[in-house]
């Protein structure tokens, strides 16, 4: 399937993504709806479990905003469709997993849709940075998410120098999981995304809703509404076929089959 700059292929129950806007895969406004369309049929569709996302060719994942489309009249308040910028940073309700492949420079609004996934690996060329302090704007997104996914003190010279860390330094602070060669960097993507759909996807959507939900509340708040039975993800899991074949699977010493009911 194409759909302007977005290619998108199925592989079973895992969706692959893949951002293709020559030269340097840039998001403009039409993409960012697109790409929020894409999203938005991946975590509606029960037959795809996971997805990965990555950038075409070798140099770039994504720089982020298409300043040459601002230019050209992109308004950087305009309509970015469901899903905020990039399509993944506001939508409502994804509990699947998403694994980013990231292949190569990772800046700006680019860093901020790598940091929509859920497990992100890197090709060892791979770059990152927040260099919006040089054009006079602010990365939003990443103003509220990076100081809570890696030291704070890293993240706010990302943030006030725009300076850039190589894929190494990144895995070092946390802020990717890992790095491989580039040659291998999508056939670990779909190692693992492989690993992921043969997972329990019931007790995977429980898992983000819980961990979405919490992020900004005291543990025992959360906890509460845990045993509450105020997450639907957790309460319908609670009550699904998969519940009772995880503990028969024991039980009986077998693998579990998963069927997501």
């Amino acid at each position: 399937m194409s759909q302007e700059a977005i290619r998108t292929q199925t592989r079973g129950p895992v969706l692959e993504v893949t951002l293709d806007r020559p030269r340097a895969n840039a998001i403009d406004l039409a993409t960012s709806r697109v790409m929020g369309e894409v999203f938005t049929r991946f975590r509606d569709d029960p037959a795809l479990r996971v997805a990965i996302v990555t950038g075409a060719g070798e140099k770039f994942f994504c720089p982020g905003w298409d300043l040459k489309a601002a230019a050209g009249g992109d308004a950087v308040d305009g309509d970015y469709g469901v899903g905020g910028f990039g399509g993944l940073q506001e939508l409502r309700g994804l509990n699947k997993p998403v694994v980013m492949a990231i292949n190569g420079i990772c800046c700006g609004g680019g860093l901020e849709l790598a940091l929509s996934g859920d497990i992100l690996l890197a090709a060892e060329h791979a770059s990152f940075a927040l260099p919006e302090i040089r054009s006079g704007t602010v990365a939003d997104a990443a103003s509220i998410k990076l100081p809570k996914r890696i030291p704070y003190h890293i993240a706010m010279e990302m943030l006030l120098t725009g300076r850039w860390l190589d894929a190494e330094e990144a895995a070092r602070w946390g802020l990717i999981n890992r790095v491989l060669p580039a040659d291998r960097l999508m056939a670990e993507a779909r190692r693992l995304a492989d690993e992921l759909a043969a997972g329990p996807p019931l007790v995977f959507a429980a898992i983000k809703e819980v961990v979405r939900e919490a992020e900004n509340m005291k543990f025992q708040d959360a906890l509460n509404r845990i045993t509450g039975s105020q997450f639907e993800t957790v309460e319908r899991l609670y009550r699904s076929d998969d519940q009772l074949e995880g503990a028969r699977a024991f039980a009986e010493k077998r693998d579990p089959v998963w069927t997501g009911r």
